[in-house]
């Protein structure tokens, strides 16, 4: 295995812990992803979100887990880009019922990949 194929492998298992994370409303495994100091930025039902992650946890612990509310599992990969230490994935997820699509930014610290950033946005609300 490249090195390259190596770090997308890890890059796919820190994503899947964003997703897994996300889906069940498990915020040890979305602290896996997050590097602590990371910060999430979007526009949220049209207001701009500045977050820090801290704070994103702690709505994502008082949100119900879209999994126990019958919500279908629809996360995945869009695309990634690996320059060294750094990367980029885009996702599409859907969470409560709103379509996402977050652009991640990466880092490679000591030997782990995590989430340092999130920029999202989700399809507007039909009126």
């Amino acid at each position: 295995m490249t090195d390259n194929a190596a770090d997308e492998k890890f890059i796919q298992e820190t994503i899947q812990n964003y997703f897994d994370g996300m889906y069940h409303s498990d915020t040890s495994r979305l602290e896996k992803a997050f590097h602590p100091d990371a910060h999430l930025i979007g526009h949220y039902k049209g207001n701009l979100a500045n977050i820090p992650l801290q704070a994103w946890l702690g709505m994502i612990k008082k949100t119900p887990a879209p999994a126990e509310n019958g919500e279908e599992y629809d996360m995945k990969i869009v695309s990634m880009d690996i320059t060294g230490s750094a990367a980029s994935v885009k996702v599409e997820d859907l969470y409560t019922g709103l379509k996402f699509t977050d652009y991640l930014s990466l880092m490679k610290i000591d030997t782990q990949w995590v989430i340092v950033h999130k920029t999202f946005y989700h399809e507007p609300l039909p009126e």
